[in-house]
């Protein structure tokens, strides 16, 4: 599948080996808790993705790492999803160091050692709530010598038994106003604990598990606060990230989708004008996602490309639902019997309607927009 192939070369550009380490891999151990993909990911260099290189990363741009993270997904859901966590963490916190001056030191040697020593970043936010905004404080933070003691939670938490770094969001007063703050924590810290949450077997090696924050002591300063003369600098932080999420968890399950397409293709099955039409719906799931990622790109975080990611996003998880559906029907019964990897992947593909935000939250939002108001996402 040509795309498919563009995705996976860009893959081996940069992560050289990690496709073919994957395949070595029977699929079921793939996607099963304990997965050794993760530790692979980290092997070939995964965490260093969108880190800048002047960081010690791979500085990839937002094509690529759609790219990559589609080619990554087609070999296992799994991981696509886990690692989207970190992908769309390190991109809101690199956005972030581009203004160094505004980072304490205790931040930036945080941020400096993901790409050297391959930490897998997780994210404390709301993404697994379907009504709610994915930078939703999920947790609450209480005033104590030197910073703050942090309680609450997330669940499901992917990551939850691979991450070295758990980033949350909360709210904290200034001047008597709440306002947005974003919280850095190393997963080791005193007070983080993990427990069972995911029972399904669809996305088991993602590790979505549930994490528990009981009195953690964060520092003030590994504490990114907005500042007097920058007041909107995590309102815009939180437009980049919720753009970045819904552009990588879109790729994540068309990659699923594209898995199951590539191999009617290969079988020849149905008929010709059947796999034409497959191959149309992905396709133009690919040109919606990468043009979102284009105009990220070009710098284009505003309130047009908001409204493009969710666009891209729904109008995704309606082709993938319906190519998962062709796809496994043209593969026909014995394929289903046979290779559990297709029933697999054609459930592994929805999963990407719980992902915040929901139709019935945006509808009001987009239609509004559509008529030509301005966008408010709550």
């Amino acid at each position: 599948m040509r795309s498919l192939d563009v995705a996976r070369e860009t893959t081996e550009k940069y992560h050289p080996g990690l496709g073919k380490a994957i395949a070595e891999v029977p699929f079921t151990d793939r996607e099963q808790p304990g997965s050794p993909l993760l530790e692979l990911f980290r092997t070939y260099g995964g965490p260093a993705l969108l880190v800048p290189a002047v960081y010690g990363g791979q500085g990839a741009g937002p094509l690529d790492a759609v790219r990559v993270m589609r080619a990554i997904a087609s070999w296992s859901p799994s991981l696509g999803a886990a690692v989207t966590m970190h992908h769309f963490t390190a991109a809101t916190l690199f956005a972030l160091a581009e203004t160094a001056d505004r980072l304490t030191p205790a931040q930036l040697d945080l941020l400096g050692r993901i790409a050297p020593e391959g930490l897998l970043a997780a994210s404390g936010w709301a993404e697994g709530r379907t009504n709610q905004n994915i930078l939703t404080p999920s947790v609450t933070a209480k005033p104590t010598e030197g910073g703050y003691l942090i309680n609450g939670g997330k669940k499901p938490c992917s990551l939850a038994h691979s991450m070295d770094v758990l980033t949350a969001s909360v709210s904290l007063p200034i001047d008597g106003e709440p306002t947005l703050a974003m919280l850095l924590m190393p997963a080791k810290q005193p007070g983080i604990t993990v427990h069972p949450f995911w029972s399904t077997p669809v996305l088991a090696g993602a590790e979505s598990d549930e994490v528990r924050l009981t009195d953690v002591f964060v520092p003030e300063e590994l504490v990114v606060r907005t500042t007097p003369d920058d007041p909107h600098r995590l309102d815009d932080l939180q437009i980049a990230g919720f753009v970045w999420f819904e552009m990588l968890i879109s790729s994540v399950y068309l990659g699923a989708a594209s898995a199951l397409v590539e191999r009617v293709l290969a079988a020849g099955r149905g008929s010709i004008t059947d796999r034409a039409a497959l191959g149309v719906d992905v396709e133009s799931a690919v040109g919606l996602i990468e043009g979102v990622a284009r105009a990220l790109e070009a710098g284009d975080a505003g309130e047009d490309t908001v409204a493009a990611v969710l666009v891209a996003r729904f109008a995704v998880q309606d082709i993938i639902t319906r190519v998962a559906a062709s796809a496994q029907e043209l593969l026909g019964g014995m394929a289903f019997i046979s290779a559990p990897e297709v029933a697999y992947l054609a459930s592994a593909v929805r999963p990407l309607a719980f992902h915040p935000p929901s139709r019935s939250s945006t509808a009001e939002s987009l239609v509004e927009y559509f008529a030509g108001g301005p966008l408010q996402l709550s």
